[in-house]
């Protein structure tokens, strides 16, 4: 089950039935559960605060997913900077909402063992992106 929080931010608009019948679907594909996982959504920030403070870095990000699946149940805290999407859709050209759900399964990704730290990585992440965004917009769910 997900569950959806804010710091500092206007809570964004989702469908919390919806994008966890989505998130179902994403995870069961990969042969997983959907456990508790929390979406914190936040400013900047907020973000670079979490960044220092648990991972040692100063620099602005998009989303940070902290891991706490037990064996196939996927489990996390998810916080993604709602300032960050929003500027990084500017620059893609795209919708504020086609960023954030991007963002938003980017981090359930992770959660199922994906990286993204090397080209290699990142690109099957993108293409995981992809194909969980494709399953969004069919209501696999």
């Amino acid at each position: 089950m997900i569950t959806i929080h804010s710091i500092n931010v206007k809570r964004p608009k989702i469908r919390v039935r919806e994008y966890n019948a989505w998130i179902k679907c994403v995870v069961s594909g990969y042969g997983k559960k959907l456990g508790e996982v929390a979406y914190i959504f936040c400013d900047d920030e907020k973000i670079l605060e979490v960044n220092n403070q648990y991972l040692g870095h100063n620099y602005y990000t998009d989303v940070i997913t902290f891991d706490y699946t037990e064996n196939e149940t996927i489990n996390g805290d998810i916080f993604i900077s709602l300032d960050t999407v929003g500027s990084n859709a500017e620059e893609l050209g795209i919708a504020f909402d086609d960023e954030l759900n991007r963002i938003m399964i980017h981090g359930i990704l992770h959660l199922c063992g994906f990286k993204d730290k090397n080209p290699i990585d990142k690109a099957e992440m993108t293409r995981q992106e992809d194909a969980a965004l494709e399953k969004l917009r069919v209501n696999c769910y």
